[in-house]
């Protein structure tokens, strides 16, 4: 029964691995389930113990208590968990099986057992019409694998890493890093953001004037568009329509390229500003607006779903709610509740420190030391200029390849040679059609053929940081590919081939070059949030992280633990380098703010 395996913390430690089931047949008059343990090699050690719904948690937790090390075996998190969470109970980790095979099928071309059903992302919230129990049974039908099915898989999961040589040890840390991700990501979901709707509804009144019914413009908008028709001489303008806006643009004699801020910004007329102004608020309106709030906020909390790895370089996603990013218009409504405050802290600089450590820049390590990073580099090869500096660096990991960051490049590879071929490295591969690799083994997809037809670019790839992180929520509830990763879910935030060969190799290789860092950069951040879970629970029971956006993570904390809370977030960000990256001479420091609402912790 006894599994040595590495654990989230990277100790060797020996778990036990129980499989969670649930059982189906027509014979069944309640839906049960079957928990299953397991031998070092995967395989069921006896019949198991069965439980009805009600029964399960208390199971669960029985077992908890007796076996520290137990280590959970279930089809996907998301389906299982939830039901137990809704009961109390919490379990300390597990491996997802989903997770772990869709990881599996980059690195290895592993392919699942037979017989599981399609990994599937979870719906969009409604009105719960079933008890959260119940949720484990219903959510798996009408097919739900069966024990025997995730029993086998599991064990050919163990044996696929077993085989995978010294590469294995990376993999089977990456597959607990996700699954501790899965836990955390159900437990956020579960207790939600602290949210004021009151605070929000007055943002919301402030900006746009008073809620109005769906499909009518609020006064603001509403004034703002007839400012912009008598401006435009375009007396019908429907300011939300981008074939209107651009003919309107053009009528009044402007060169307009396309309805982009960026673009509309070097435009000079007097509708402009007001333009400019109305697509600020609209996105307001849309994205955080009134119906966002009643779709959203339950109890006054934000029950977002997250989708751990759900962008091909490892990145978080979501589904629905644009958890991805709460924009600074409405960040005074994340409001701690009375006692408690939130506790806000990100890494500074994360991804070209993670870039000092996969390249073994030493020069890049020590500007990294204790120190701004992008100031130390602006003094050593931009004559001080850190905006420069900082404009080069992003350039370098993102394929910048004209205007000022390519100009800059040569005094940046001057300065940091290894850092700089290490990333040149990345996209030569990419542009020869080749995978490459983050630190702990998660590989990018390999491209289409080049020169077929597609977009050019994508999110995590050529378009820079942080595009596209909702990708999931386009994509609709439901879709995604199966254990496997189909080939919509597995190059998900990945650049799609182009019409031009040439070009679509080289933004291929321009997502090369970024998978290395991003990816490397999603694993330090679920080091950082599997260790502080376990000091969270040992040090500041009564606090919990609430939210989670790449680098950034926030703890709605009791008063009197938020000291205790901002050195778990400390301690557990140096214990994410060190397992990671050794002992190395790279600094990964984070800033942290305590206050009562998010506006003012930023």
């Amino acid at each position: 029964m006894r599994n040595r395996s590495v654990g989230p913390f990277g100790k060797n430690v020996p778990m036990t691995a129980y499989l969670l089931a649930p059982l189906a047949g027509e014979a069944l008059a309640q839906p049960r389930a079957v928990v299953v343990p397991l031998d070092t090699a995967g395989r069921p050690t006896g019949r198991g113990t069965e439980a009805s719904v009600a029964e399960l948690p208390a199971v669960v937790a029985g077992i908890e208590a007796a076996d520290p090390a137990a280590r959970w075996v279930w089809e996907d998190t998301r389906l299982s968990y939830p039901a137990l969470l809704a009961a109390g109970v919490e379990v300390r980790r597990c491996h997802d099986l989903g997770l772990a095979a869709q990881l599996l099928a980059g690195a290895l071309g592993y392919l699942p057992t037979p017989g599981l059903p399609p990994r599937r992302l979870p719906e969009l919230p409604a009105e719960p019409t079933q008890t959260e129990q119940d949720a484990l049974f219903s959510a798996l039908a009408p097919a739900p694998a069966s024990p025997q099915e995730l029993a086998a898989e599991y064990a050919a999961q163990l044996a696929a890493l077993a085989s995978a040589g010294p590469g294995g040890r990376r993999l089977h840390l990456l597959a607990s890093l996700d699954a501790a991700g899965s836990l955390i990501a159900e437990e956020m979901r579960r207790d939600g953001v602290p949210w004021d709707r009151t605070e929000h509804e007055r943002l919301l009144e402030e900006r746009l004037g008073h809620r109005v019914p769906h499909g009518t413009r609020p006064a603001k908008l509403a004034d703002l568009v007839e400012v912009l028709q008598d401006l435009l001489d375009a007396p019908r303008l429907n300011p939300d329509s981008q074939p209107e806006l651009l003919r309107a643009l053009r009528g009044a004699g402007l060169d307009a390229r396309s309805t982009r801020r960026w673009d509309l910004e070097e435009l000079a007329h007097p509708a402009i500003e007001p333009l400019l102004r109305y697509k600020k608020l609209q996105r307001l309106l849309t994205a955080n607006g009134w119906a966002w709030l009643d779709a959203w906020i339950r109890d006054n909390r934000f029950h977002p779903e997250y989708v751990v790895a759900g962008v091909v370089t490892g990145r978080w996603a979501s589904q629905g709610g644009g958890a991805m990013q709460i924009p600074h218009d409405v960040r005074s409504a994340v409001r701690a509740d009375p006692g408690h405050v939130l506790v806000v802290a990100d890494a500074s600089q994360l991804e070209p420190r993670v870039l000092a450590a996969l390249s073994a820049d030493h020069a890049l390590a020590e500007a990294a030391r204790g120190k701004d990073l992008y100031q130390s580099i602006a003094d050593k090869a931009f004559n001080g200029d850190r905006d420069m500096a900082k404009v080069a660096m992003l350039g370098a990991m993102y394929g910048g390849t004209t205007g000022p960051s390519a100009a800059m490049a040569p005094r940046l590879a001057a300065a940091y040679p290894r850092a700089t071929a290490f990333l040149e490295e990345a996209a030569r591969t990419g542009e020869r059609g080749g995978t490459v690799h983050t630190w702990l083994g998660r590989t990018s997809p390999k491209p289409a053929p080049f020169g077929g037809r597609g977009a050019a670019s994508g999110p995590d790839g050529p378009t820079g940081p942080g595009a596209g992180d909702e990708a999931p929520d386009a994509a609709g509830p439901g879709s995604g590919g199966g254990l496997t990763g189909a080939p919509g879910a597995a190059h998900e935030g990945a650049p799609r081939g182009g019409g031009d060969p040439a070009a679509a190799a080289r933004a291929w290789g321009r997502f090369t070059r970024n998978f290395v860092v991003q990816g490397t950069a999603a694993e330090w951040a679920e080091c950082w949030m599997a260790d502080l879970r376990a000091r969270l629970r040992s040090g500041a029971p009564g606090s919990r992280q609430v939210f989670f956006l790449h680098d950034e993570i926030m703890i709605h904390a009791k008063e009197s633990e938020a000291v205790d809370v901002e050195i778990a977030l400390r301690g557990a960000a140096e214990g994410a380098a060190r397992l990671l990256f050794g002992d190395i001479p790279v600094d990964f420091p984070i800033s942290v703010g305590v206050a009562k609402d998010y506006a003012s912790a930023k």
